[in-house]
């Protein structure tokens, strides 16, 4: 479990993050959602430790977020950040073979390579494992940079708005991917989302941050009503029953 409590963070004397306290239950995919500016992205590298909390107490299964040491929680927990910007020319293959290195240290062992087989495949890039990164359009580099998580391997696995760049046919498959790595591998996701029908039709429990504070969380049936949307958003959407999952309707 990731246990949050009254953690806060300020940039310039302003809170991005006040006052925050939740738990994440292992096992299912939760998904952070909110305006921009909410604070989801901020809230999420908090947990991963990319940035530094101001106040407040982390805790993956039970142990202080400060008490682990690196290479400890990079086997741990993983984390896709929104910028991805590489210098080095790298192949596909090369890319996702990155998640090993918490293992390998960047000496591939057999099972290594298997592993990075899997994410690949996970993300159908066989066929474009030997291109370059340059090579490929939006969606697809962003596919691979999943995969490199997907190879990871760790029990907690952290995205910020991984269906960037992507079309509806490829956000559909990782957010299938995602529910078979949470049924399949046991893994617990957190995802920072901006769509909330992808929220709702995959997630198990959301998170609603608006300026900074977490207005509401838990199930995701309890969260995708009306009022608790129109508190988050400030605008009134209108909730559908639609083979059985709730889909706002928010463009009319």
């Amino acid at each position: 479990m990731i246990e949050v409590r009254n953690v806060s963070k300020r940039y310039g004397g302003k809170p991005v993050i006040d006052n925050a306290t939740v738990n994440i239950a292992k096992g299912k995919i939760t998904a952070f959602i909110g305006p921009n500016g909410a604070g989801k992205s901020t809230l999420l590298s908090m947990i991963s430790r990319l940035i530094a909390k101001d106040s407040g107490d982390i805790r993956i299964d039970g142990k202080e977020l400060g008490e682990w040491k690196s290479n400890e929680l990079a086997r741990k927990i993983s984390i896709l950040k929104q910028s991805n910007h590489i210098n080095v020319r790298l192949t596909v293959r090369e890319l996702v073979s990155f998640g090993r290195f918490p293992y390998s240290q960047g000496r591939l062992t057999d099972e290594d390579q298997a592993f990075v087989q899997e994410a690949m495949a996970y993300m159908e890039l066989e066929e474009m494992q030997h291109k370059y990164l340059d090579e490929l359009s939006g969606g697809q580099r962003q596919r691979a940079y999943i995969a490199m998580v997907i190879a990871q391997n760790t029990e907690y696995v952290l995205l910020d708005e991984p269906l960037n760049n992507l079309d509806m046919k490829h956000s559909v498959q990782i957010m299938k991917v995602l529910r078979r790595m949470v049924s399949e591998l046991g893994k617990t996701i957190v995802i920072v989302i901006h769509d909330i029908n992808f929220a709702s039709c995959y997630s198990d429990c959301i998170v609603a941050l608006k300026d900074g504070q977490i207005v509401q969380e838990g199930a995701t049936e309890s969260i995708i009503t009306g009022p608790v949307l129109k508190e988050v958003y400030d605008m009134d959407i209108r909730i559908e029953s639609i083979g059985g999952n709730r889909i706002c309707i928010y463009f009319t």
